[in-house]
C-alpha cells in the first residue's frame, strides 16, 4: 500500500483516484455520473446504498463495473419470496466424513448487489441487514467476520409493488443513501445503443481493497467547521415537525423527521463530497450536495404531501 507524507497528499490521492475511477466507468456507464459519485462516496464512507429505479437501467451492470475498476470480488443475489437466509449467509454441510463444514454464501464478498431486496420476507432481509450493521454473519452460533472493504447495493422497483415486503423505516435507516436512477437522456441513449459492452475487458482497475481502506480512514480523519456541523444538525431538526426549528413546509407536510444517523451521514458524506471535489475541508455547500439522497428515507410525508403532490424532492429542496 503507498504510504503518504501527510493527510493533504493522501486527499489529492484520492482526489486522483475518483478522477481516474470516473474515466475507467466511463468506459462502460454512460451518463450516470452523478450516481456513479454517490456510489464511490458511499463506498469510500463505510456506508451502504439503496439504488431505485426501474427494470433495464443498468443497476448490475453499473455495480459490477464499479468493482472491476476498484479491484474488488462482486456477488450478486437475486432476491425472490422463497429466499431464506442460509442462501445469503451460507450454511453448515456434512461432508464425507461426517463433519461439519460451513460453505459461505454469497454475502462474503466486498461488493454485493442484493437485487430488489422488497421481493424477500423480512427475515431474509434481516440476514442481509445485520451483516451490513455489524460486518459479521452468524450461522449455527458461530460469527464469521465479512472481508472489508464491504459494501451493498441493494435495489428496489418503484413501479410494481405486488407481492412485496417493503423495508422498515428502522432498516431503511441503515442505509447511507437512497438514490434514484432516471432513464438516460437522449443524447445518453444514443451513445449506449451504439455501445459495445466488455466490462472485463475495458475496465481497468484503479485501487485495490488495502488503498480503499486507507481513503475510508482519510475521510474519516477530515477536520470540519463547527459552523458546517451545526448547519447540517439544524437541516435535520428542521425535518422534525415538533421541533421548535420545523418550518411551515414541515408542519404541513411531513409525519416524521430524521434521526442523529442523518446528521452523522451528513457530515461524513460532506467530507467524502469535498475531497472527491479537489477540496481539503467540507463547507455547507458540500452538506447541501449530498442532502437529499441522505435524508430522502429518512423523512416521511402526510397524506397532505401526497395529495397536493409535494414530492420529497420538493419538500427537501425547500428546506435547504
Amino acid at each position: 500500500m503507498t504510504e503518504f507524507k501527510n493527510e493533504v497528499e493522501a486527499a489529492d490521492a484520492l482526489h486522483k483516484a475518483y478522477t481516474d475511477l470516473k474515466a475507467e466507468i466511463s468506459k462502460v456507464i454512460i451518463g450516470q455520473d452523478d450516481v456513479v459519485k454517490l456510489l464511490l462516496t458511499a463506498i469510500f464512507c463505510q456506508g451502504h446504498s439503496l439504488l431505485v429505479g426501474v427494470p433495464g437501467l443498468a443497476k448490475t451492470l453499473l455495480i459490477k463495473t464499479i468493482s472491476s475498476a476498484l479491484h474488488l470480488d462482486f456477488s450478486r443475489i437475486q432476491f425472490t419470496p422463497d429466499l431464506m437466509p442460509s442462501d445469503i449467509l451460507g450454511a453448515e454441510t456434512l461432508d464425507k466424513d461426517r463433519n461439519f463444514k460451513f460453505i459461505k454464501g454469497p454475502i462474503f464478498s466486498n461488493i454485493v448487489l442484493a437485487d430488489e431486496i422488497n421481493r424477500t420476507p423480512p427475515k431474509t432481509q434481516a440476514a442481509l441487514l445485520e451483516s451490513m450493521q455489524e460486518y459479521s454473519a452468524t450461522v449455527g452460533g458461530k460469527k464469521w467476520e465479512l472481508e472489508k472493504p464491504f459494501f451493498v447495493l441493494a435495489t428496489q422497483n418503484p413501479i410494481e409493488q405486488e407481492g412485496t415486503y417493503p423495508l422498515p423505516e428502522a432498516q431503511l435507516d441503515r442505509f447511507m443513501f437512497m438514490v434514484t436512477l432516471d432513464y438516460p437522456s437522449f443524447a445518453s441513449e444514443v451513445d449506449i445503443v451504439k455501445q459495445k459492452i466488455n466490462v472485463s475487458e475495458g475496465v481497468k482497475p484503479v485501487l485495490n481493497g488495502e488503498q480503499i481502506i486507507a481513503f475510508q480512514q482519510l475521510v474519516n480523519d477530515v477536520p470540519v467547521a463547527d459552523n458546517v456541523v451545526e448547519y447540517a444538525v439544524d437541516l435535520v431538526h428542521k425535518t422534525r415537525p415538533n421541533s421548535d426549528r420545523a418550518t411551515d413546509v414541515t408542519k404541513s407536510y411531513l409525519e416524521w423527521g430524521a434521526g442523529p444517523r442523518a446528521s452523522q451521514f451528513l457530515i461524513k458524506a460532506a467530507k467524502c463530497n469535498a475531497l472527491l471535489s479537489g477540496k481539503y475541508s467540507p463547507d455547507i455547500e458540500d452538506v447541501k450536495a449530498i442532502a437529499e439522497p441522505v435524508l430522502r428515507h429518512r423523512i416521511v410525508r402526510n397524506f397532505k404531501a401526497e395529495a397536493e403532490g409535494m414530492s420529497m424532492t420538493k419538500i427537501i429542496q425547500a428546506l435547504l
